[in-house]
């Protein structure tokens, strides 16, 4: 049977700043989502990751179909209502748009989607992070389905020995969004050339490549800052992975996840902290946003979920945490400076990029930078030593 998961996500809303949605938001949410099972949708779920509400939707109507879309739209705009009617904060903060216009994508809201065919023993895994970026999982993918050392099913099992196709998009080209598709193990230096850099490049779906038509991976890679032109949080991604016979095993996962990557995100959007395994339905982190991520494992048949296994809530992740929130601390310690808070070209708030500029009258040019011979110029531009 030919099935479609649709994972879509939004803050709209939280309680006492950015921590979690109120229990009555949440309540809107999957009562609309309720009454759309059996007509529009075969099955689905809701939760939330920090202060995000997530709805995992499964259908036979195709990625991008604007029914389903709208679905999800129409419940965080009720939501939002809520939200105002209580006060919460940042109420329809993701909701960029004033009118639906098809699908979410593009509007505030993150979706990731994958069209499949149903193996007997569908096994998935559902990714909803918080305070980050759309980067914030290139390492934890790379290392799962790019590296032996974290992931042994790439030697152990003919599913997975030819490897894997990344799709990178390269989110901030001066020309709108890219994309690249690369192939491991054969392009793995390139692949990690480019995921290195999560601010800039980000995994987008990871297929196959023993069977082509079949999709292991898709993230939600909307950048919100690209959407509203100034920044209105963060992106907090949400993928849908397939794990499990041709893709690796959901236990596989974990230590590529317990790595806890540096990533851009956190308080103000314009930190880096370490990305943070955490059960499904914790609020956001009051230690200076320290981003997030939960994991649901999910089985499937004929659509219909059975699930969710909350799989950092596993007991070995309580050590995973505390190593992580060691990470967290020490980073914090260097308070502003590099690479504790962003650079400049990723820090998200206005007011440093202003200062700077009241700044630019009080600069002085040196004398001695014009006595420089054209040559010794072009080596410090070139990183050449002249001498």
């Amino acid at each position: 049977m030919r099935v479609t998961v649709s994972v879509i996500k939004a803050d709209i809303g939280a309680v006492g700043g950015h921590t979690l949605p109120s229990a009555e938001t949440l309540a809107v949410v999957r009562d609309r989502v309720t009454r759309a099972k059996g007509r529009l949708l075969i099955d689905a779920f809701v939760c939330h990751a920090g202060d995000d509400i997530g709805i995992i939707m499964t259908h036979t109507k195709g990625i991008d179909n604007p029914d389903i879309h709208q679905l999800a739209w129409e419940a965080f705009l009720a939501a939002t209502e809520k939200a105002k009617a209580q006060g919460l904060y940042g109420a329809g903060q993701d909701l960029l748009k004033d009118a639906f216009s098809g699908n979410v994508r593009g509007m505030g809201p993150g979706s990731a989607e994958v069209d499949l065919e149903e193996r007997p023993s569908e096994a998935l895994m559902v990714l909803l992070a918080d305070k980050c970026g759309p980067g914030a999982f290139n390492l934890p993918l790379y290392l799962s389905f790019a590296d032996p050392m974290y992931s042994p099913g790439l030697m152990l099992s003919e599913g997975l020995h030819d490897g894997f196709t990344f799709h990178i998009m390269d989110m901030d080209h001066t020309e709108g969004d890219r994309m690249i598709v690369l192939e491991a193990p054969d392009n793995l230096y390139d692949i990690s050339a480019l995921l290195r850099d999560t601010n800039r490049y980000a995994i987008e779906a990871i297929w196959s490549r023993k069977y082509p038509n079949e999709q292991a991976v898709a993230v939600g890679t909307s950048r919100l800052r690209n959407i509203a032109g100034r920044y209105v949080g963060k992106d907090d991604p949400p993928a849908v992975v397939r794990v499990q016979k041709i893709f690796p095993a959901t236990e596989e996962f974990g230590p590529a996840f317990a790595v806890g990557p540096f990533v851009g995100g956190d308080t103000r959007g314009s930190h880096n902290l370490p990305l943070m395994p955490v059960p499904m339905n914790t609020a956001a982190s009051t230690f200076f946003c320290v981003p997030t991520v939960c994991a649901l494992g999910l089985s499937m048949h004929e659509g219909r979920l059975t699930g969710p296994v909350d799989l950092f809530a596993d007991p070995v992740f309580d050590a995973v945490r505390e190593r992580i929130a060691d990470k967290a601390m020490e980073m914090r310690r260097q308070g502003f400076f590099e690479p504790a808070m962003l650079p400049m070209s990723e820090l998200e708030y206005g007011g440093i990029v202003s200062r700077l500029r009241k700044l630019d009258a009080q600069w002085t040019i040196r004398n001695g930078a014009k006595d420089a011979t054209p040559t010794q110029v072009e080596a410090v531009v070139h990183g050449d030593d002249p001498d």
